[in-house]
């Protein structure tokens, strides 16, 4: 049986998520491989892969803050906000100053309500968006709050902007690309991403295909939920009682997710603090 633990894939273009989970299955040598938190295919960077008992961390390691390095192309939008989409309008950039790119960025920043663009995988009446999309419907999709922490501008070089981009679960910095160049009135759209850093879990840690394909390195469970979340240790009688997956008093380490280890330092449990209990959310044992 493959280690349980986290692999961190540096994601090549052209590839899907699941083209990366297909190949790690073969890498690691198990079926039971997922990952956190989709890359577009023409996207590269940090991909967070779980191998056997991991994948129960995958839901919540998919919640976290992440990072980008993006370029946008200012005067030019596609039907899929993207580079890979057709070109539905163009117009010239020339009057679009740096003051007035850094003026709307700072209002794409901090907590925002975003609308998804129409070729993404949110379900709408059961059925992905992007299906619906590619099949000629207008698919109207709901504006949902995401927060954008940080909108760094590294370079402005006529129409193309590059930024460092750390934002919450959820956000699509291609919206962001699209809503930027609406907001100028010359339209826009995204020509580079690269995922730098996915929670705690960045691009020092990530391998290419080629390196996993050679050496097949896992993060083990227990390292990988110690750095993405609080740790509570246990003794012996807590410690059987969370591997029955019962409740334990609450430490006051936050909502959670929490990781509680057992007195060999061994993981037990993920656990989130409702009022006086901790309540299991995945158990690792037994």
């Amino acid at each position: 049986m493959a280690e349980s633990g986290l692999i961190i894939v540096d994601k090549p273009a052209d590839w899907t998520s699941h083209d990366v989970v297909g190949k790690m299955r073969r890498i690691a040598g198990t079926r039971r491989v997922g990952h956190a938190g989709t890359l577009d295919p023409m996207a590269t960077g940090v991909l967070v892969i779980g191998v056997e008992k991991a994948t129960r961390l995958l839901g919540h390691l998919a919640l976290t803050e992440k990072v980008y390095e993006a370029t946008i192309r200012l005067g030019v939008t596609t039907n899929t906000d993207d580079a890979e989409g057709e070109v539905t309008a163009t117009a010239p950039t020339d009057g679009v100053t740096a003051e007035a790119v850094r003026k709307e960025i700072e209002a794409l920043t901090g907590r925002i309500m975003q609308v998804p663009p129409q070729v993404s995988a949110i379900k709408v009446n059961g059925e992905r968006a992007y299906k619906r999309a590619r099949a000629g419907e207008d698919v109207e999709l709901a504006a949902r709050p995401v927060t954008v922490y940080d909108f760094d501008v590294t370079s402005i070089d006529g129409p193309e902007v590059r930024a460092t981009i750390r934002c919450s679960s959820g956000t699509y910095i291609r919206a962001l690309a699209r809503d930027l160049g609406s907001a100028l009135g010359v339209g826009g759209h995204l020509t580079y991403l690269r995922r730098t850093r996915v929670g705690p879990y960045d691009l020092s840690l990530a391998k290419t295909i080629d390196e996993l394909a050679g050496e097949c390195v896992v993060l083990p469970i227990g390292e990988a939920v110690s750095a993405a979340f609080p740790r509570r240790d246990v003794n012996a009688d807590e410690a059987r009682v969370i591997s029955h997956g019962g409740r334990l008093p609450s430490a006051g380490l936050g909502k959670g997710p929490i990781g509680v280890f057992g007195p060999e330092g061994e993981l037990l449990a993920l656990v989130e603090e409702q009022g006086r209990l901790a309540k299991p959310l995945a158990v690792f044992v037994g």
